[in-house]
């Protein structure tokens, strides 16, 4: 027991090192392309600090991975150059048996990163959008799904719509039951219509079976017109529909099962979502491959040599983990191969393949 905590105490340790200086890394690069980016906006050193900060976090939850492979690498390369594996297999504890407390510290990272560290890493994505887009002076989302539907925000002469709908077809052009409230530039409603069937056209709604109400007089009802075949203007288009659904990573994973459930009541698709969703569940796996990786090259005495030949394939496999997990995620965002494949055969093809390598080194 006390050999195991004494590991994963250097573990943890060896991690938290990795994973800062990464993110000194990362911030300073981050912060030089905010200054650069923003350098005719007046965004001086503060304003680009704020924003590295809030951005950093998705790009280091995005190479956990390779942070835990280093992490790994690290560990056994001083346990191996202190002899202190040496002692251990002296003291009757195999490598196998030696491995379970890196195992289930890569487990308990995984597991933390994906319960606490995604909801953060989304909670700082949305306020680097938010921030982005003040500073660039740019539009916010115009599109936002809830359990209600979906909802549409655009813009006019001297207006601004809101647009209700209850299911859309895939890129949210096309709307059944929409309703349309559109707003003066005091705030308060100015016209309601209500349409069986909207289809966005370049620079307008093309509506079907619509009701209109005029709600500046003191009974709507009275002068509502209903119009079999009518039209909206709209500045909206496929692409800013599109672009409004924002990644995934920007929602957490708690809440990710009741977004995708509001997608696919919507109309829309939700393959990106549930793939990413999946991925986040399979992590703390990933990191375990990881970790075995790093053990099948590195877990033996510096002594017999070539540790620096053992050390780049370790690199290099980790890198190769992490590139076929990509891939595998473009594959299943594009439906060429299902869902839970994507996600999860990449992390449990390098734990076999290590495992096996393991068993090859220590067993045989």
């Amino acid at each position: 027991m006390t050999l195991s905590l004494y590991i994963a105490r250097r573990f943890v340790w060896m991690f938290l090192r990795v994973f800062f200086v990464f993110f000194g890394i990362l911030m300073l690069i981050d912060m030089l392309d905010q200054l650069r980016r923003f350098s005719g906006k007046g965004v001086g050193l503060t304003q680009a600090l704020h924003l590295s900060a809030m951005n950093v976090p998705e790009s280091l939850y995005r190479i956990l991975p390779l942070i835990m492979i280093l992490s790994a690498i690290a560990l056994f390369l001083g346990l191996s150059r202190s002899s202190e594996l040496v002692v251990v297999r002296a003291a009757g504890r195999s490598g196998l048996r030696f491995l379970l407390t890196p195992v289930t510290v890569s487990l308990a990272i995984g597991a933390i990163a994906v319960a606490v560290l995604n909801p953060l890493v989304a909670a700082t994505s949305k306020e680097y959008e938010a921030l982005y887009a003040t500073y660039a002076k740019g539009a916010e989302r115009v599109l936002s799904v809830s359990e209600e539907g979906l909802w549409l925000r655009q813009g006019g002469d001297g207006s601004q719509t809101v647009i209700h709908a209850a299911r859309a077809n895939a890129d949210g052009t096309e709307l059944f039951g929409a309703t349309f409230l559109s707003f003066d530039d005091d705030g308060l409603p100015r016209e309601r219509v209500e349409a069986e069937h909207a289809l966005l056209q370049p620079g307008a709604w093309a509506l079907t079976g619509a009701k209109r109400w005029s709600l500046d007089g003191a009974n709507p009802e009275a002068g509502a017109q209903r119009m079999e075949i009518s039209s909206l203007p709209s500045d909206l288009t496929r692409d800013a529909i599109r672009d409004s659904f924002g990644s995934p990573s920007a929602i957490p994973v708690w809440d990710l099962p009741g977004y995708i459930r509001g997608l696919e009541r919507a109309g829309f698709s939700a393959r990106n979502h549930q793939v990413w969703l999946q991925m986040q569940l399979a992590l703390p796996l990933l990191m375990t491959a990881m970790v075995l990786v790093a053990a099948g090259f590195t877990m033996r005495h510096a002594r017999f040599g070539r540790s620096g030949m053992l050390v780049l394939f370790a690199i290099l496999g980790g890198f190769a983990i992490f590139f076929l997990r990509n891939f595998a995620q473009v594959l299943g965002e594009n439906g060429q191969i299902p869902v839970l494949m994507a996600a999860w055969a990449p992390p449990l093809a390098a734990a076999l393949f290590a495992m096996g390598l393991l068993l090859h080194l220590e067993d045989g």
